[in-house]
């Protein structure tokens, strides 16, 4: 009987022995698993926060160095602001300004790569324009505006005996001369189109007699241009603009030779009368600056020079096109408003230091030609934009600068020619200057107002549409 009961209870004992050494094995793999996971978490968590400390040093150290190079950039500006004749600043007790600290600091922050906005949908707003030009009729005594007379250098002689002397577009402009222009009173200033001695040739922008001709009889005109073949040519919506202004408006497109024959090749040949659709075609002989920025600068700043009888102009950038009437256009923009100017604020940006760190970002200009324009504006004194401020003269610091309706008063013509040497004297992204260029103008003046309307962009998107330049498109769709 014990044997036999024996016999029974022994495989019971195995079989315990045998769960036992089971349930040890999944254990020790639970364990180790778990172990492993810890093991790959923590690793993954050291290299992540190490590549992050790296990153932010190698980010402390641009700074610093750019901080090296901007001390340079700031002797040549103290030394082009006393040429200037600037407002006097305290000095320290080593020669240098009181502002060099605040400097430091805003070149600092200048040098901080801009944060990542989320992409944002920009669209029109509504606007009323009047439904038809046939009520129309220019407010009463609405071109009494500031009043003085204004002349322009047409010619320049040699400075000095020196054989070297090459004649300007915008001429050579002394920094006292460019002082002086800012006060409205009458005078004569630099704005464009200043010839040489007669042994030297022509300094650019060079246009046929016929075409002069044209353009001196425009009372209200619209024009844009193309050079270097950099846009497709838009032509206005011609439904949406009335048979009186298509008879009476004119449309002036200025294109360079290479830019003609790119859009003959594209089957878009001027007519007879040298039309293209709406566009009087004219042709730019002898360009006055490589930068064809700049150069387009002179058909967008000085309509007042190249259409001489002209009461009103509009200026549209050739990567838009014109979806309203010119007439209804000038009644909402200038008319309804009371102002002799108006620009539409950027669509994203209202501070001229975003407006720097985003052209350095993007590449859109050489960094220390930045630099030395931006440490000059802020000695003279340019101060960042305060949104929060209400009595601020400006709704925004940064224009939106591809659509501009002005009256060719005195004081809107100073500002066209003053805005225009700062791109001749400076860099061409003119959106730098704008503000620094109103503020002075506006500080010199106090007794004198200029009455600049600057409007909403969803307003500007409300009477044009924008398109891609030529070579966006063509990396869209190479």
């Amino acid at each position: 009987m014990a044997r036999f009961k024996h016999e029974i209870e022994l495989p019971r004992f195995r079989r315990a022995r045998a769960l036992g050494r089971g349930w040890r094995w999944r254990c020790s793999l639970w364990i180790f698993s778990f172990t492993m996971l810890l093991f790959i978490c923590f690793s993954f968590f050291v290299t992540k926060f190490y590549f992050h400390g790296s990153l932010q040093g190698q980010v402390g150290k641009e700074f610093f160095m750019r901080g090296n190079l901007n001390g340079e950039q700031r002797k040549s500006d103290v030394y082009l602001a006393d040429k200037a004749n600037l407002p006097s600043q305290v000095k320290d007790v080593d020669g240098s300004t009181s502002m060099n600290a605040q400097q430091n600091r805003s070149e600092l922050e200048s040098s901080r790569p801009p944060k990542r906005k989320s992409r944002k949908n920009y669209g029109p707003c509504q606007i009323e324009l009047t439904e038809s030009i046939g009520d129309l009729l220019e407010p009463e005594n609405y071109m009494d505006f500031t009043k003085f007379t204004l002349e322009y250098v047409a010619k320049e002689g040699k400075l000095s005996e020196d054989d070297s002397f090459v004649p300007k577009f915008g001429g050579h402009q002394a920094l006292e001369e460019r002082e002086a222009s800012f006060h409205a009173t009458d005078q004569t200033i630099h704005c464009g189109f200043v010839k040489g001695p007669a042994e030297h040739p022509s300094s650019g922008f060079d246009l046929d007699e016929q075409d002069k001709d044209y353009m001196s009889s425009c009372h209200v005109a619209v024009s844009s241009c193309i050079f270097g073949s950099s846009d497709f040519l838009r032509r206005p919506a011609s439904k949406k603009i009335g048979t009186y202004s298509k008879k009476n408006v004119c449309f002036v497109m200025f294109l360079d030779e290479l830019t003609l024959k790119t859009l003959s090749s594209e089957g878009q040949v001027p007519d007879d009368q040298g039309y293209i659709g709406l566009w009087r075609i004219v042709k730019v002989k002898n360009l006055p600056y490589t930068d064809m920025r700049r150069t387009g600068k002179v058909a967008k700043f000085l309509a007042h020079r190249l259409f001489p009888s002209a009461r009103y102009s509009i200026w549209i950038d050739s990567k838009m096109r014109l979806n309203a009437d010119p007439l209804l256009i000038i009644e909402y923009f200038l008319w309804r408003k009371r102002s002799e100017y108006s620009i539409s604020n950027h669509y994203d940006r209202h501070c001229v230091w975003e407006e720097v760190l985003q052209n350095k970002r993007l590449n859109k200009y050489n960094h220390t030609a930045i630099d030395e324009q931006f440490l000059f504006y802020q000695s003279d004194g340019l101060t960042k934009f305060n949104k929060s401020d209400m009595n601020s003269p400006l709704p925004s610091f940064v224009p939106e600068g591809s659509f501009i309706v002005r009256a060719h008063t005195p004081m809107s013509n100073l500002f066209s020619c003053l805005w225009f040497n700062e791109v001749d004297r400076f860099t061409s992204r003119d959106q730098l200057s704008f503000a620094y260029t109103f503020l002075k103008l506006k500080r010199m003046n106090p007794e004198k107002p200029f009455f600049l309307n600057m409007f909403k962009d969803c307003e500007r998107r409300a009477v044009t549409k924008l398109f891609h330049h030529r070579a966006e498109v063509q990396q869209l769709h190479p």
